[in-house]
């Protein structure tokens, strides 16, 4: 294996990682039952997508 010629410094060595940050979700309200949902992704809780049903749930 090659050897490292020169040192990384820790100034630049975490310049690279700043962007290693956990991020909360995005969400988005469902426009039926106004409950918070994932963009793009069919709302759990009344199973619209899209502005039509797609899922039947059992209540």
């Amino acid at each position: 294996m090659a050897n490292l010629t020169n040192k990384t410094s820790r100034c630049r060595r975490n310049k690279r990682r700043t962007h290693w940050v956990i991020q909360a979700p995005k969400l988005s309200e469902c426009p039926h039952c106004h409950l918070p949902k994932l963009p793009h992704h069919l709302c759990l809780e009344c199973g619209y997508y899209n502005g039509r049903q797609v899922v039947k749930v059992k209540e």
